[in-house]
Parts: C-alpha cells; sequence; structure tokens
C-alpha cells in the first residue's frame, strides 16, 4: 500500500509518500490540476492500494472526486488537531506533508467525519431553497411596505388576486421605475 501525506492547496499540493511493501519514502510537489492528475491516474495503473490524508479544506472538491474516481483512500483530518501535533514552531509545506504522513504511519492521524458526496448535494440543495426562501421573504416584506405607504392595509389578501391587482395598480415612484445599471 502507497499511504500519501498532502499539504493541499488551491493551486498546489506538496506530497510525502511512502511504499509499505518496499519502504520507499519520497516527495513531490504537484501543479493543479494537471500534474496532480496524472501523478494519481499513474498510481491507480499500477494497481496498489493508496491511502491519501490531508488537512480539512474548503477546496478541494476536484481532489475528492478524482480520488473517489479511482477508488483511493481519503483521510480528512482535523487542521486545529493537526497543528497542536506540529513539534517545530516553523512551518513549512514540505514540514506539513512529512507531518501528515507521520501521523497516518503512527496511527495518530485526527481524523473527522466528512459527507458523502450524496449529503453534500442534499445540503447544497437544501441551502440554496433556504436563500430562495429568504430571497422571497424580502420582496414580500418590501411590497407590503409599499401597500402600506400608499394606505392599503390588508395584510396576506394583499396576496390574492384582488390585493395584487391594487398593488400593480400603484403608480411607481420615479426611483423605482428605473432599472439599476450595476457594473459587472
Amino acid at each position: 500500500m502507497r499511504i500519501i501525506g498532502c499539504d493541499y492547496h488551491p493551486w498546489f499540493q506538496q506530497i510525502a509518500f511512502v511504499d509499505t511493501e518496499t519502504g520507499e519514502q519520497q516527495e513531490r510537489r504537484l501543479q493543479h490540476p494537471e500534474e496532480a492528475e496524472k501523478f494519481y491516474r499513474e498510481l491507480a495503473a499500477q494497481g496498489k492500494r493508496v491511502g491519501v490524508g490531508m488537512e480539512a479544506s474548503g477546496h478541494a472538491r476536484w481532489f475528492e472526486r478524482l480520488l473517489a474516481e479511482l477508488q483511493f483512500e481519503l483521510w480528512i483530518g482535523d487542521a486545529a488537531e493537526i497543528r497542536t501535533k506540529r513539534v517545530r514552531k516553523q512551518k513549512t509545506d514540505r514540514q506539513d506533508a512529512q507531518l501528515i504522513l507521520s501521523l497516518l504511519l503512527e496511527n495518530r492521524f485526527p481524523k473527522i467525519w466528512v459527507p458523502s458526496s450524496e449529503n453534500r448535494d442534499l445540503r447544497q440543495l437544501l441551502w440554496h431553497r433556504h436563500r430562495m426562501v429568504q430571497a422571497r421573504t424580502r420582496v414580500m416584506n418590501q411590497l407590503q411596505a409599499v401597500a402600506l405607504n400608499e394606505g392599503l392595509r390588508c395584510k396576506k389578501r394583499l396576496w390574492r388576486e384582488a390585493g395584487r391587482e391594487q398593488l400593480e395598480a400603484f403608480p411607481l415612484a420615479p426611483w423605482a421605475s428605473r432599472l439599476p445599471s450595476i457594473p459587472i
């Protein structure tokens, strides 16, 4: 089995790895995504089991998908806990990768639970729906304020057909009739 300690950054990763059968240790710096993908696909072609350990990061979704596709094990560790296990205060990417590798080899790697991709998709859908409901509520509150400012007080009846017709009949103020120009 090949065990890899990975210090992951959005544009590159520093890895330290060991082949448990031969004891061979190496280090590499892989640029994303081309060089890293080529390296891991070559490992998969060799047919060896591979385990990759890395700190929790919010920008590694493509990397996680790649490892899942190649059927490699991925262990995500608690970054704060890993930081406490560092002996030296000086920190480099090489030392971080070596530390993660040594924690993996010594069975002291602080694994955290990571939701599955299906669970993440569901969470993303729920978050999106939540944001849409918030946006709808803000718009409804603003329209309710417009109705109150025009002397129309009908609470929930504002959302029925008759209330909506009254709301649409209000003349818009000059500021409300212009479309904003937002630079992109």
